[in-house]
């Protein structure tokens, strides 16, 4: 039997700085203490039931993206090393061996950059009804599920609250200034290209991803997570078949799941029955070994 799954933490003497639907964020003044627990969140809600090692996969599949994607852009990771964290962490060893992360402070970019490949989600709901997502054009004719042409730059609002919002490029460019969002888009198809080649050649496809940024000493770094099943569409590469939706490696599964039941999408959220829970946990930890060759 492995430990309990983790859904909150309370680290006594540690200034808390914010619980995240996922994440809880702690400030040790001139950095951050993320710690990734076992909470899952469906249609922006946190869903009671928590699923098995996630913190762990979210944690070790950020920290194999940060390192894979250094030479694009520099990110917030200081340590993962528990032992290297300060000595007044030490003792809370057990909650945060495999599920944290030391991380430089920056100023989050209030912008979410999605970058998708692939035509699903509320991109495909866009497409329905204009031909284009966040004002990019498309190829009229294209089935649900189908490449794009090329990966594209859709950027969403950052909401605190509620879900956030598909806006076009130009929305950002007013908000940040022109400059700042070119360097973003850049960065973001770069870190897409490079992350999804190599997926596929381990059988994963990523349909669509979201990155986050923040400024640290004058720099655009990557913060957050990266590239995990909860900010990704993971699909597997050898049961893909365009036009409708695809099985995934991601929480699509429990979305599936909560849409078949009579449920408003408003908190309190539905317990998930044990085999919606150790399935989904199946798929976060298969997702992992195909990536990075490794479990937890």
């Amino acid at each position: 039997m492995g430990k309990e799954p983790l859904v909150n933490t309370r680290l006594n003497d540690i200034d808390f700085f914010k619980r995240g639907k996922v994440r809880d964020v702690y400030d040790l003044k001139d950095k951050l203490l993320i710690i990734s627990t076992d909470r899952i969140s469906c249609f922006d809600v946190v869903l009671p039931t928590p699923i098995p090692h996630k913190g762990e996969v979210l944690t070790k599949m950020s920290l194999f993206w940060f390192n894979f994607t250094k030479d694009i852009v520099d990110n917030h990771l200081i340590s993962a090393d528990v032992s290297e964290y300060p000595k007044e962490l030490q003792k809370y060893c057990d909650v945060l061996e495999g599920r944290s992360m030391l991380v430089k402070k920056s100023k989050v970019i209030p912008v979410e950059c999605v970058v998708r490949g692939y035509l699903s989600g509320s991109g495909w709901k866009e497409y329905q009804q204009s031909r284009s997502i966040c004002g990019v054009k498309l190829p009229a004719g294209l089935k649900e599920s189908d490449k794009l042409p090329e990966p594209i730059f859709t950027p969403a609002t950052k909401e605190e609250v509620g879900h956030d919002m598909n806006v076009t490029e130009d929305f950002v460019a007013k908000q940040l200034g022109r400059g700042l969002t070119e360097q973003l888009k850049e960065k973001s198809i770069a870190l897409y290209k490079k992350a999804s080649q190599y997926a596929e050649s381990r059988g994963i496809i990523i349909a669509d991803t979201k990155f986050e940024f923040g400024i640290n000493d004058g720099n655009i770094i990557l913060i957050d997570e990266v590239l995990t099943p909860d900010s990704s569409r993971f699909w597997p590469k050898d049961e893909y078949k365009p036009g409708g939706p695809q099985p995934s490696f991601d929480k699509q599964f429990v979305r599936d799941y909560l849409e078949s039941l009579d449920w408003n999408k408003t908190p309190p959220a539905p317990h998930l029955p044990d085999d919606i829970v150790r399935k989904t946990s199946e798929k976060y930890l298969k997702a992992l070994e195909l990536l990075t060759g490794k479990g937890i």
